[in-house]
């Protein structure tokens, strides 16, 4: 019986998985060409980790080494990842041309330099038109890319320029296809000296989709005799995308780590081991997000990104929007105006990355109330009142603020980020409902910047919808958003937070009236928190 596995390539004889057989032939049709005589494409693979690069061109390669239609070619596959530290080219492409001479049996080339690499790719060297895959392309140093990528774009060149000149008939090179793997679609689309291989096609590796994970899940149904749940499915494919190393993590929790052997897997089952993966489990997939989020400069766009008024354009060709793209942090979703907007790539990335820089920046929030302080107007053993929560978190904030804020990451302007005062209320609820066995949960609907709050206490749900006061156009779409979550969560009542920076009691008054929704017959209750930023 196979199992689900998020560690390294996947072996098919063992593992679930998706056979992605039109994205092998798309590359298989690039690397030979659509016509074979004219020479291959030279092309770069990409995804952020994790997604079934490497494993893909594995399959790619057993059909270039035993399908008898493609005996006219030589094949050689080499991984580069252990030149990430070499300062120097030379010994780079000294082992690339060493290795394909081995490895085709020819007669040793001398390559002292990258004039010399050239020497390793012409026709009185090569036997057959060669189709060369380096796998960890990006691994290697700046400098050794645009020079070994130079050579390779130089040779397609010079190949296009012979198969115009009617006269030659005999090719100087035979470098047939290249095939160039890395997190990065154009192996250096951030570098600021442009792309280095500008010939290339660009082979995209995307995420499953709910059919493929769906799949999956149904293999291991008809192996295991147990039945999954289908909201346990539709759930691993919302809060993962379908990205393929996250998606065979939760199955790989779901039916062995956490795995009651009951008739079925149900809901129940994946709470428990999805608050593990969130909370308890490392993974190296979301470790890795974390580490790129985090840099500066790239930490300010994710901080951005968490604000809840104004969605981002989504521009590939903005360094720090690509490098986070390319290293699956962040994702892109088209509006109803065919414009394209930044999200996160998941949500579960959005919580993994909410949750981070929560404890990062509010690790300790101080002390709560005193000793001695009456706090049943705020919780009782059966009751949760949230209004009075949120008026004790304002007041916490502005006693509070000079040392809970003062390394607090600010914009450009000097005001602090929206997403700092979500973080802090987040803290504030959860250490005040510890002791208390109550927890909260952060949720993200829409993946770009939207939050709810859902606090479980005493055996009842209670929402929070968190947004940051602009207008009077925009309080009042949030006011019927607010309801439409209430609706979702099954609650009658939700409450809508709105962070300002200063309000005066008129406009308290006015505006925390109480909502009712017509269409819904959902109550909102708006509360406005001042942070006097």
């Amino acid at each position: 019986m196979r199992t689900f596995s998020s560690y390294g390539p996947i072996d098919t004889d063992l593992h679930y998985y998706v056979p992605r057989t039109h994205l092998i032939e798309r590359a298989l049709s690039q690397l030979v060409g659509e016509s074979p005589n004219k020479g291959g494409h030279y092309i770069t693979v990409w995804a952020p980790r994790q997604c079934g690069k490497t494993w893909l061109m594995a399959q790619v390669l057993r059909r270039l080494w035993n399908d008898q239609q493609y005996e006219g070619f030589d094949v050689v596959a080499l991984s580069l990842q252990h030149f990430m530290m070499q300062p120097r080219t030379e010994p780079i492409a000294q082992f690339i041309a060493r290795n394909i001479v081995e490895e085709l049996g020819l007669d040793e080339v001398s390559v002292n330099d990258l004039d010399g690499f050239y020497s390793v790719f012409e026709k009185k060297i090569l036997n057959k038109p060669l189709i060369l895959v380096l796998d960890e392309f990006d691994a290697l140093p700046e400098v050794a890319i645009n020079g070994i990528a130079g050579v390779f774009r130089n040779i397609y060149n010079h190949r296009q320029l012979q198969a115009a000149n009617s006269a030659i008939t005999q090719p100087q090179y035979l470098l047939h296809g290249v095939a160039l793997i890395g997190v990065h679609s154009v192996l250096g689309i951030e570098h600021i000296t442009g792309s280095p291989f500008n010939v290339q096609h660009s082979l995209h590796i995307p995420n499953l989709t709910a059919a493929e994970v769906e799949e999956m899940f149904h293999w291991y149904e008809q192996e295991s005799g147990q039945r999954i749940e289908a909201a346990v499915i539709e759930r691993v494919f919302h809060e993962t995308q379908g990205q393929p190393g996250l998606t065979s993590w939760l199955g790989e929790l779901l039916t062995a780590n956490y795995n009651q052997h009951h008739a079925a897997i149900t809901m129940e089952d994946f709470e428990y081991a999805y608050a593990a993966a969130l909370e308890a489990l490392p993974n190296a997939n979301i470790l890795n997000m974390i580490s790129k989020a985090k840099q500066e400069p790239y930490r300010e766009l994710i901080l951005d990104m968490f604000q809840t008024n104004e969605k981002i354009p989504f521009r590939l060709n903005e360094p720090h929007t690509s490098f986070l793209y390319t290293h699956g942090v962040i994702d892109w979703e088209i509006d109803e105006n065919n414009q394209r907007h930044l999200k996160f790539a998941s949500p579960f990335v959005q919580k993994g990355l909410f949750n981070y820089f929560s404890f990062t920046h509010f690790r300790y929030v101080g002390k709560l109330y005193e000793p001695f302080e009456e706090l049943s107007d705020t919780i009782t053993e059966s009751d949760l009142n949230v209004k009075n929560l949120i008026r004790r978190f304002e007041r916490h904030l502005r006693i509070n603020r000079d040392w809970l804020l003062k390394d607090a990451p600010r914009r450009s302007d000097l005001r602090i980020y929206e997403a700092i005062y979500h973080f802090a209320l987040y803290m504030f609820v959860a250490n005040f409902l510890q002791r208390r066995k109550g927890q909260v949960f952060p949720e993200f609907p829409t993946g770009n910047g939207k939050i709810d709050l859902v606090i479980k206490y005493a055996r009842q749900v209670y929402g929070l919808e968190l947004k940051t006061f602009a207008d009077d156009f925009g309080y009042r779409e949030a006011l019927m958003q607010a309801a439409g979550y209430g609706r979702q969560l099954g609650l009658c009542e939700v409450v809508l937070v709105c962070f300002i920076e200063t309000i005066d009691e008129k406009n308290r008054e006015k505006y925390e009236s109480v909502f009712v929704d017509i269409d819904t017959d959902i109550t909102v209750v708006p509360i406005f928190v001042e942070t006097l930023t």
